[in-house]
């Protein structure tokens, strides 16, 4: 039996691809990985995996300051009683228990840092709720043994603020395909996108939360000969419909709901443009490197794209998209290109085929095998 690595974040596990890539690799190196996440109301059934899955029920909340008490609470007197050999708590949220269990037991702790969430607009504009999180933060990184994150100017970040070395494992799609092949191949969506009749369609995956653009990309479907395909949940969920409703654009804009990691490839593959314009509302925005990127160029997907550092650090790279202002104008604009200029078009789908054999996760698997048998080293040897 191999080492025993715990992993723990706040969502329900059904959604997170970067888990699902995580625990399936360290799986296969012969770790024994397991997954800590809250059940919700809304959870749907949770598929078989080559690591075990592990919900905490009943909670009394949901949202807010309570949510994350009671959540690191039931997490810290769970971990208390399991066996294991590291503990991974993946960004802010759930760090505290598991340092704590980690130190109890003389094991390493490891950070998995998702976002620079200090600076997520929602953290960001509440100062005193700031400042409780970069002291979360500072804790995390003094008592953790190896950090890590989605990207090298999060990582510079980390390095430049706590003296401590971050290492960078990117959000990059598994180049084999669809990590589940036996998913079904009809899934509850499918029924939607048929009834668009072959229509061209703009997509955008992920959650619907402040500061995406959404309400930007919405307003310029007014101008744009094509369909909106919206594939995900959040805080803005009921705000984004009413506002498409108010706009009378419900024949233009087409909300999925959610769809699982393993769905988004069929989905993905049948777009024509691919959304991913966020607003510049604070370091963790303008610092970012999503799923979103990387998933539209696996598909051979041009799209509109952030026009962060990050971003067009790659596109210097592989021109795979149209950097784009998160203002009506220019989305419009840009997608216009997109959609008549066939030559513009082909190009870019073509540099997203050559980006796609080369932006894989196999590529950085190699970087998050190293992290993992380093700690160990380091701390049993």
């Amino acid at each position: 039996m191999g080492k025993r690595i715990i992993f723990t974040v706040t969502n329900d596990l059904r959604y997170d691809q970067r888990m699902l890539r995580i625990c399936t690799t360290l799986s296969a190196e012969g770790y024994e990985v397991a997954l800590i996440g809250r059940q919700l109301t809304s959870s749907i059934p949770l598929q078989p995996q080559p690591y075990q899955q592990i919900r905490i029920k009943y909670l009394l909340f949901t949202t807010g300051k309570l949510f994350y008490l009671e959540y690191n609470l039931r997490l810290l007197f769970f971990l208390l009683f399991q066996s294991f050999d590291a503990i991974c708590s993946i960004d802010l949220d759930t760090s505290i228990p598991g340092i704590l269990i980690s130190k109890i037991k003389g094991k390493p702790h490891l950070f998995d840092a998702h976002e620079l969430f200090t600076h997520t607009p929602e953290v960001a504009r509440r100062k005193f709720i700031q400042k409780i999180w970069e002291s979360v933060q500072k804790f995390t990184f003094k008592h953790t043994n190896a950090a890590f994150t989605v990207g090298p100017a999060i990582a510079q970040y980390f390095e430049e603020k706590y003296n401590k070395p971050v290492a960078v494992v990117r959000n990059m799609p598994i180049k084999s395909g669809a990590t589940n092949p036996n998913n079904p191949l009809s899934p509850a969506w499918q029924s939607k996108i048929d009834a668009l009749q072959g229509q061209r369609f703009i997509l955008y995956q992920g959650a619907l939360n402040e500061a995406r653009g959404l309400e930007s990309m919405i307003h310029a479907m007014t101008e744009i000969t094509a369909i909106l395909v919206i594939a995900g949940e959040g805080d803005l969920s009921q705000t984004l419909r009413n506002l498409t409703q108010s706009l009378n654009l419900e024949h233009k804009v087409i909300f999925l709901g959610m769809v699982t990691p393993n769905e988004l490839p069929q989905l993905t593959k049948q777009a024509y443009i691919g959304y991913n314009v966020s607003q510049n509302a604070g370091l963790s925005y303008y610092l970012s490197l999503n799923n979103k990127f990387f998933d539209y160029t696996k598909a051979h997907l041009p799209s509109l794209i952030n026009p962060f550092p990050e971003y067009l650090a790659l596109m210097k790279e592989f021109k795979v998209g149209l950097a784009t202002e998160p203002d009506i104008e220019d989305i419009v604009n840009q997608a216009k290109q997109l959609f008549t200029n066939q030559l513009l078009y082909d190009e870019i789908k073509s540099n997203c085929k050559l980006a796609s054999e080369k932006w894989t996760w196999e590529n950085e698997t190699p970087t998050l095998i190293n992290i993992f048998q380093q700690t160990y080293q380091h701390n049993f040897h």
